[in-house]
């Protein structure tokens, strides 16, 4: 994988550098909501809460939000009702895409996203036509100044990793979806602080995307990213680390 960027990569990056701080609360915010009224409001037994309300702290949202969040949740706090709603679709060059959202209304929302498809060189896609290429598993990004590959491979072995990948600047390391919250907190125990920790829709395959068709994906993973309904977007894509420095300049 040296020497490619795949889109878990890629969002990070592009977190680190865009200033939507705000939009990032509204959406970590709306996920706790969500996951308490699917799931309780009990943190402890409802692993979805607890990984949201994990990632709220790590992004230093206000402990009054979280709570208001879960209270919303469970209904003791008249607020909107969220559906939750996948989309599937293809970009530029083939590229499989994977869309998660929460709406309070869902026409609205299928006719948005498929708009940005569009404007963007994608098709929004029937049900099931890209999610079989997806598996939900824990993903967690670690910078290379922190430690050498060894160490890395001692640490992804004694977590218990069932894959990792080396980057030119990161370590990725992948753990099945049961055993996220337990990886998160050893990690924690050890002080070993990560760039990113999510629970990630990964791709079995991943395609290169041609140098003259960047631009055009990395855009509509963008747009369809800030729109307000959207809460997480995932794609099979590569991309060579010298045409993605390339368009960011």
């Amino acid at each position: 994988m040296s020497g490619h960027s795949k889109w878990a990569t890629i969002k990070h990056k592009k977190a680190a550098t865009d200033a939507r701080r705000g939009k990032l609360f509204s959406k970590i915010l709306k996920e706790i909501t969500v996951a308490a009224r699917v799931g309780g409001g009990d943190a402890k037994g409802n692993a979805r809460l607890r990984s949201a309300i994990l990632e709220a702290r790590s992004n230093s949202v206000p402990n009054d939000n979280i709570d208001r969040a879960v209270k919303k949740g469970t209904g003791e706090i008249a607020a909107e009702v969220y559906e939750e709603v996948i989309y599937e679709g293809y970009g530029p060059a083939g590229v499989a895409i994977l869309v998660e959202a929460a709406t309070d209304n869902r026409n609205r929302t299928a006719g948005e996203i498929r708009h940005l498809f569009a404007r963007n060189g994608g098709n929004l896609g029937e049900a099931g036509c890209v999610a079989w290429m997806f598996h939900r598993r824990g993903y967690f990004v670690i910078d290379k100044s922190t430690m050498d590959e060894e160490k890395f491979m001692e640490l992804a072995l004694e977590l218990g990793a069932d894959d990792v990948a080396i980057e030119e600047e990161v370590y990725e390391i992948y753990t099945p979806m049961e055993g996220f919250i337990a990886t998160q907190e050893e990690l924690e125990r050890r002080g070993t602080a990560t760039l990113a920790k999510e629970l990630s829709m990964v791709p079995q395959t991943t395609i290169d995307v041609p140098a003259d068709k960047v631009g055009q994906v990395l855009r509509l993973m963008e747009a369809l990213e800030d729109h307000d309904d959207v809460q997480k977007v995932w794609a099979n894509v590569h991309i060579d680390e010298k045409v993605l420095a390339a368009q960011s300049r």
